[in-house]
């Protein structure tokens, strides 16, 4: 901000010009993606997905027994 306040107008301009050119040059690089790190992902998903529903459906076998057990005494 302070180099910003020694800069006239024309080179403030020029600077975020030159900015916005690079974020463009940028974007128009054609970006690899590997198939495998994406499949891997949705594995890792899925895995914490099927491990939740597993602690899930436990909590309510052992809340099931639970009562059944304090019912019969």
């Amino acid at each position: 901000m302070i180099s910003n306040y020694f800069m006239s107008g024309k080179q403030i301009t020029n600077r975020k010009f030159n900015d916005s050119l690079k974020e463009n040059q940028d974007l128009d690089k054609p970006k690899k993606v590997n198939i495998n790190i994406l499949l891997n992902n949705i594995r890792a998903d899925k895995k914490r997905d099927q491990l939740a529903s597993n602690v899930f459906f436990g909590l309510i076998v052992v809340a099931v027994i639970t009562t059944g057990v304090i019912a019969s005494l």
